[in-house]
Order: C-alpha cells, then structure tokens, then sequence
C-alpha cells in the first residue's frame, strides 16, 4: 500500500500538460478593462454636425427637462444631478455617422463632409468619447466606407493628435473576414497617420443574424471578437437591423423583444472577460410632442431594464432622450449605492455580517461603485474607499 500521496511529478504532469491552455486563457480573458465606459452613445448625422452639437444638445435637454421633469416624479436628488449633467457633460460619447444617418449624398459630398467634420472635431472636442460610424465592409459600401474614415482622419489629424477616447464603428457584419480586414485597415490607416500601434480601435455592431451565428452554424461573436486583434472595444446592440433582418414585423420591433434579449445574452456570454465591453441598442419612440411624456416613461423603463441586465451602455438619437437616460442610470446607482458599499465595507473587514461574498462578488461590487463614480450618480465623498483601492477590488480575480 501506498503512503496516499501524490508525488511531485504529478504536480509537473499537469502544469506541462496545461501550460498552453493557462496563456491562452491569461491572453483571451483579461478580465474588465480599466477606466471610464461611457453610459451612451449619441449618434448625430455627419451632415448635421457643428461646432456648438454637444452644447446645443444639452440646451434643448435641459428645457424640455425643466418644463416636464415634475410629471415624472423623480426624487430630488437624481431631478438635481440631472440638471447638472446637462449643463456639464450632455454627451459621454458621440458618434458621427456616416452610414444610416447619412444615406448617400454622392461622393463628392460625402468627401466634403468627412473632411469637414474631422476638422470640426479638431477644434471642438467636448465629449470624453467620440468617433464615427462609417459604412460597412460588405461589397457595395466597403470602398466608401474606407474613403471616408480615411477623409476624416485626415481633416482631424491636420491641426492635432488623435482625441483621447477616439472609437470607430464597423456596421453590419456579415462575415468575420469583415473584421479582418477591418483590422488591417486599422494597422494601415496608423501606418500612414504616424499614430501608434493599436491607436484605432473599433467596436463592431451586432445588428445581422450572420454576426449571432455564423453560416457554418458557429456562434459568431467569439470569432468575432478574436478576428479584431485586440481592437474591438465594444460589441453594440442594433436593435432595428437585427429585427428587420430576422422578418420581425415593424410594430413589434424592440430592445426587449426575445429575439433582442437571445442576441443580447450570446453577445454577453462570448464577451465575458475578454476586456470588450457591450452595449445596449436605441428606442425610436422619441419623447416630442404630445409623446414627451409617455416615450420617457418608457425610455427610463427601458434604460433601467438594460442596466439590471448587465448592459451598461446604449444609444440615445434624441436631445430629449438625455433627460431620461441620466436619470434612470443615476436612479439604478443610487438605490443600489448603500448595500453595495456596505457589502463591499463587509468583505474587505472580513466582517461576514449580513451576506457572505466571494471575491468575484467583490469584483462585481467594486466595478458598480465605480460605474455609479464615473457617471455622477455618486459621489467622492460617500465611498469610504480611495478610487485605487475600488480599482484594485474590481481587477482582483481570486
């Protein structure tokens, strides 16, 4: 009989046979990237893009929002930080498009405009987040697509660097090879530019069935995600798109259709801890006129759905969306402010009173408290940790 021990080339065994799987994992899953995800994305056509944009939005959010905000019955407090976000910081992240938002003006004009609006952006700024949407990789729109970004960069390169928080967006994939090749263009486009490696990143749309699953009946958005080389920054949701392409009649097209909810959810499983990030789609139930009131309801219905579920982000089309987008977000943070830095408090002192949380628990504590941070819902003051020390709970895995 043994003495029931394992001996150490047992130990040797498995680490040798498991070596090549442990730098893969380490490579592929780098767990939640660090800084700021912006709560939105605008998106504004090319052609109706200004200096005064940003600004401009926040002053039409900020009236409709001072004329109708009490039949909302928000609590004060969130009805205060509202105000405050739209007259500092309307926008998080804007896009200027060039694909659906734009149509196709001719070439000539739509070269005009790229230039224009790289320029624009050159002098303005305005937003943590910004970049463009330009038209996709498939056959009929690829060149234009590539022209244009080439365009834009160029009239936004002439008079500065690269804005920090630049992002494109690559539309309608269907085909991986499209994010291949939209990588190298990437490579080609800094080459050219003098930028440095890895400076163009892009985050791909999910708005196809081919980009859910791929026509050998592989789930796509892994493929996906390891075709952009480290580039792709956040996988967005297209809510109309994806509907219309999968024969979903207009009516019942929605963020929480179970078709959107199905995508949405591969979407979350193939990008769990590889550092890319997702977002929700839009509603085109916009809040004017006599449907102020009944598209914000819904709207902040919406927003607060998105956020229970994970996605932390989605796409605003409208001034008057702002109000309600801020709202619920602040709303979702600041009601699950005290137990998070409560628990947080708790597992940090080993307390174990109340709930006994894991370190991944802590983790996904620790990164709400920073989101809630980031987008104004909370303040510095009311953490009882520093921001390195809630960076340091949210990259920990074990």
């Amino acid at each position: 009989m043994g003495n029931g021990r394992l001996t150490e080339d047992v130990y040797t065994a498995a680490d040798a046979r498991l070596a090549e799987a442990d730098a893969r994992v380490t490579a592929k899953y780098p767990g939640e990237p660090p800084g700021r995800q912006p709560v939105h994305t605008v998106y504004v056509p090319a052609s109706q893009y200004k200096t005064r944009l940003v600004a401009d939005w926040g002053k039409r959010a900020l009236r409709v929002f001072g004329e109708h905000a009490d039949q909302l019955g928000l609590d004060a407090d969130i009805a205060d930080r509202v105000r405050t976000k739209l007259l500092t910081e309307p926008i998080e992240d804007l896009r200027i498009d060039f694909e659906d938002g734009l149509g196709r003006p001719g070439d000539d004009e739509e070269d005009a405009i790229a230039l224009a609006a790289g320029r624009t952006l050159a002098v303005t700024g305005g937003t943590p987040f910004v970049g463009i949407r330009f038209k996709s990789f498939e056959a009929a729109t690829r060149r234009r697509g590539i022209r244009t970004l080439d365009l834009f960069l160029a009239g936004l390169l002439e008079s500065g660097p690269l804005p920090d928080g630049f992002v494109v967006t690559l539309p309608k994939v269907t085909a991986v090879e499209q994010v291949e090749v939209a990588a190298d263009v990437m490579e080609r486009l800094e080459s050219a530019y003098g930028l440095a490696e890895g400076a163009l990143r892009f985050e791909v749309q999910i708005e196809t069935a081919q980009s859910i699953v791929d026509i050998d009946g592989t789930v796509a958005v892994p493929r996906i995600i390891e075709a952009a080389r480290g580039r792709c920054s956040s996988l967005h949701y297209g809510t109309y798109d994806y509907s219309a392409g999968l024969g979903i009649s207009a009516e019942y097209q929605s963020m929480e259709h179970p078709a959107a909810d199905f995508a949405k959810q591969l979407m979350q499983v193939s990008a769990a801890g590889t550092g890319v990030r997702l977002s929700d789609g839009s509603t085109n139930k916009l809040p004017v006129g006599d449907a102020i009131l009944p598209a914000w309801r819904e709207h902040l219905r919406l927003v607060r759905r998105s956020l229970e579920r994970g996605f932390y982000q989605g796409w605003d089309l409208h001034p008057h969306q702002l109000p309600t987008r801020f709202a619920a977000t602040y709303a979702f943070f600041r009601e699950g402010f005290p137990a998070a830095l409560g628990r947080l408090r708790d597992y940090a002192d080993q307390t174990g009173r109340g709930v006994l949380d894991e370190p991944a628990t802590a983790q996904a504590l620790a990164s709400f408290l920073l989101r809630g941070l980031d987008c104004g819902a909370v303040d510095a003051g009311e953490l009882s940790f520093s921001r390195a020390e809630l960076d340091a709970y949210a990259r920990r895995t074990a």
